[in-house]
């Protein structure tokens, strides 16, 4: 799976044909923070000069961090205000891919996917949680450090923001892996399936062998009908057999020859209890 920031790399390559949509691309990266886009991602800021016409970039460092800078551009407001409500479906989606670019922290883990969005503004969260689901996407918010964020988890959720933004490169990346992971989820399954199987035909043979041998100690082995007999001679000849073998050895249905084990371990039982009660 490509890394976050490559999402964003190509969120950053559209470029709105429309002027409508490229003012609602810019409301959505300045909606963090109003009038300043502020990014640590270059190509986020380089969106923001191609939105505002070229206007300077500002850095300062980041804090906690030697290496990682801060970016910002300003954004003043120009016209009048852009309103979702009354926006056309296409400047929805520039407006999301703005609100991507400029506040998303997006993970591709192991675990799963994960779609953040931080403000210090509450009001701004609540809008962006209800504005995610007019567009059909479920989303949460909780706080952290005196901060509102708005976050989304499932598979669904991270796919239909990934295909309303423009991301169809990280979209069939995604599904590729999301795919890749079920084949192997139920081919894991299935194996496991197996190997339990496996393990109660092991157990079963061995628990029939021990009560065929019992029989014989005791003698009633010879006691046995015909029919248990061969069945029983043909476990011990074929311990590792499952009871599909067993039956197309003996020419017998698997519940015949089913029966007829349970029958052996029923007298094992029988003789075991007998030989109990004469040695008191």
């Amino acid at each position: 799976m490509r890394l976050a920031r490559d999402v964003k790399g190509e969120l950053a390559r559209i470029e709105p044909a429309r002027a409508c949509c490229r003012r609602a691309e810019l409301e959505g990266l300045r909606f963090q923070d109003g009038d300043a886009i502020r990014t640590l991602d270059p190509s986020t800021a380089r969106v923001a000069m191609r939105l505002t016409a070229g206007r300077a970039i500002t850095s300062r460092m980041d804090r906690g961090s030697r290496t990682r800078h801060h970016l910002a551009v300003a954004a003043p407001r120009r016209g009048g205000e852009w309103r979702w409500a009354s926006a056309a479906a296409c400047d929805r989606r520039a407006f999301l891919r703005g609100v991507v670019l400029g506040s998303g922290s997006l993970s591709f883990s192991a675990t799963g996917p994960h779609v953040e969005f931080v403000f210090r503004n509450r009001a701004r969260a609540r809008r962006l949680r209800r504005r995610l689901a007019t567009s059909g996407i479920r989303v949460a918010e909780f706080e952290r450090r005196g901060r509102a964020v708005v976050y989304l988890k499932g598979r669904d959720e991270v796919a239909t923001l990934l295909q309303l933004t423009g991301a169809h490169g990280a979209l069939l990346d995604f599904e590729a892996e999301q795919v890749g992971r079920d084949v192997q989820n139920r081919l894991n399954r299935l194996l496991n399936a197996e190997a339990a199987n496996v393990n109660r035909t092991v157990h079963a043979a061995e628990r029939q062998v021990r009560a065929i041998e019992r029989l014989e100690a005791s003698g009633r082995f010879d006691q046995l009908t015909p029919d248990l007999r061969a069945v029983a001679d043909a476990r011990r000849a074929h311990p590792e057999a499952d009871l599909e073998a067993l039956a197309r050895g003996l020419q017998l249905g698997r519940s015949a020859v089913h029966h007829r084990l349970r029958r052996l371990e029923q007298l094992a039982a029988e003789a075991g209890r007998q030989t109990g009660r004469q040695g008191r």
